[in-house]
């Protein structure tokens, strides 16, 4: 029972990341400031970002203070895409670490203050794919075409599954050490108040027997 219960969690777990993964956003940034967001990739996992300032005049073109620069860096601050004063651009890499990765946006200082809407598309995993093309260039039937995407969610899945039960197994790990730790300080715990009852009992009798009470 306990063993569905944990299949049918990582199963939700990787849905929510599938969907998540696959989300596009659009935010404004304050000119003069950074904005950074984060997105948890698996090691050896392929990721892809597009990233453009939403021009505010449709028709016209973008003012030249509207640009952004960007930086893609790992959890151990490696860089893995730089570009600067852009109006739009794009990255992919393959995740050597695993881990946080961190998109900081940044807009240079401009007087007055300008907010710039800005429009960023990161996936990682299956949702990297772009399986429109893949199907193109494939000239695959529908049927085929979904069969490479399920088995392609499946493997992601698989990976998930055996990632979370590899942390499964260090918190266990990590529970039998605190338990034990516990265990060890409740018996010196349990020594220090006899120790302190027995000392007590002690001064009390050599107080009385001074005192000639006993």
């Amino acid at each position: 029972m306990m063993k569905l219960q944990r299949i049918v969690i990582c199963m939700v777990t990787m849905m929510g990341l599938l969907l998540s993964s696959g989300q596009s956003l659009r935010f404004e940034l304050e000119s003069g400031h950074t904005k950074c967001i984060a997105e948890d990739i698996k090691s050896n996992s392929m990721t892809v970002g597009h990233y453009s300032i939403v021009n505010p005049n449709e028709g016209q073109p973008l003012p030249e203070s509207h640009r952004i620069t960007l930086k893609v860096t790992s959890a151990f601050g490696n860089s893995y895409h730089s570009s600067e004063n852009v109006q739009s651009g794009q990255f992919s890499f393959q995740a050597v670490e695993a881990g946080d990765y961190m998109a900081c946006f940044y807009a240079v200082d401009h007087q007055p203050r300008l907010k710039i809407p800005i429009e960023f598309d990161w996936r990682s995993g299956v949702a990297a794919k772009d399986w429109s093309t893949v199907a193109k260039k494939g000239s695959v039937d529908a049927m085929e075409y979904e069969l490479k995407k399920l088995a392609d969610t499946i493997t992601l899945i698989h990976d998930e599954m055996f990632y979370l039960r590899e942390r499964e197994k260090e918190m266990q790990e990590l529970n039998k050490v605190t338990n034990s730790r516990m265990a060890w300080l409740s018996i010196l715990s349990l020594f220090v108040c006899l120790s302190v009852a027995g000392m007590q009992i002690w001064h009390l009798k050599s107080f009385f027997e001074k005192k000639k009470l006993i």
